[in-house]
């Protein structure tokens, strides 16, 4: 029963944020990527039964209960650019003996289970609009070997290892780290089970015995790092057309917020012309706010573009804190075209690493 609640509560942890996948546009990991974790791993209890002793069948189960343990993961994937991605992680899992209750009696144990092994996820990132948060969610199926070494404890004596079918949920937080493009800080939570029964040979005073083991599962929580090797860059939007004569319009008001270089974080007198542009679209008949974001020619022109929208939703997310409806902000990112200071490349010009803030 605590297994099917554990199992349930997994799925239903992971289910929620893949139900919400229709109604948020995926961050765009683009090309392969590694990513390193570890952290504190929960172990559930081993239920050992089909006991034989000396070769004849003896009834009755057993709980194994392990001490609290760390684990560790790696693994190398690829970004579709459409929100999905798969990947190959390896992990090493590693849990003390603790006691084992039998017949109404507990005796305590010493050793270890130790596991590695392998598996396959498919992961979907989501973009809540935050360029500082994008939780993840996911799932695998691999295998493991699960290895008791050393264990003993009242006249026990257990030292083998076994192969098992696997499966994990993982649902998780990423955080972009703005000073190193591609890298981001992973903040996690696993349910890892074993799917099949596994035999073990051991002796109980000397006296060949063997058992069978199901029903065993790890709650971990992580921390971690990922890397992408190609982190991507949208392309511009198309030109306007060309517009036909008509009255010329009353010109458009403009606000410009300024960056520090290669950064895309507000200073605090950026968030004070937000503020001012978000208090002035109150007051004014405007029904659209443009937010473009622009940088100056040093650095390469595709890492520019990637910046310049990065810069764009900073100020969005501004925007729509001080009270600006989301669905009257248009966010483009122009790279290091357009520039407000005509420079040559490689340029660090203050002026042209910019965003503007547009009425309409």
């Amino acid at each position: 029963m605590m297994q099917f609640r554990a199992a349930l509560f997994a799925a239903t942890v992971l289910a929620v944020p893949l139900a919400l996948a229709g109604r948020a546009a995926a961050q765009p990991v683009t090309g392969p990527y590694v990513s390193l974790g570890g952290g504190y791993s929960l172990e559930s209890q081993m239920t050992a039964k089909n006991f034989t002793f000396n070769g004849a069948s003896v009834p009755g189960d057993a709980k194994g209960v392990f001490h609290n343990g760390y684990d560790v993961n790696g693994a190398i994937g690829y970004g579709f650019g459409n929100g999905w991605r798969v990947e190959l992680e390896g992990d090493y899992i590693r849990n003390g003996a603790n006691k084992v209750k039998s017949a109404g009696t507990t005796t305590t144990l010493s050793g270890n289970e130790a596991r590695y092994g392998a598996f396959i996820n498919g992961i979907f990132d989501f973009d809540v609009g935050l360029p500082w948060l994008y939780p993840y969610a996911g799932a695998g199926l691999g295998w493991q070997n699960v290895s008791y070494n050393n264990i003993s404890g009242g006249g026990l004596s257990l030292n083998q290892s076994r192969d098992s079918l696997a499966y994990q949920g993982i649902v998780g937080l990423s955080f972009p780290i703005a000073p190193v493009m591609g890298l981001s800080a992973t903040v996690e939570y696993r349910f890892i089970g074993l799917a099949t029964a596994r035999r073990y040979d051991a002796s109980i005073g000397g006296v060949p015995a063997t058992f069978k083991t199901q029903g065993e599962y790890n709650n971990q929580f992580n921390v971690g790092l990922r890397y992408e090797f190609a982190p991507p860059a949208p392309p511009a939007p198309p030109p306007a057309p060309a517009p036909v004569a008509a009255p010329a319009p009353a010109p458009a008001k403009t606000y410009l917020v300024f960056f520090d270089w290669d950064k895309y974080n507000l200073t605090p007198r950026a968030t004070q012309i937000i503020a001012l542009a978000a208090s002035d679209s109150k007051t004014q008949n405007v029904t659209t706010l443009k937010v473009n974001g622009y940088t100056d020619t040093s650095g390469a022109a595709k890492y520019n573009m990637g910046l310049s929208i990065k810069r764009a939703k900073a100020v969005a997310a501004q925007l729509v804190a001080d009270g600006v409806p989301a669905s009257e902000i248009e966010i483009h990112g122009f790279g290091e075209t357009h520039l407000l200071v005509p420079t040559g490349p490689g340029v660090r010009e203050p002026q042209n690493r910019r965003v503007e803030i547009i009425f309409d």
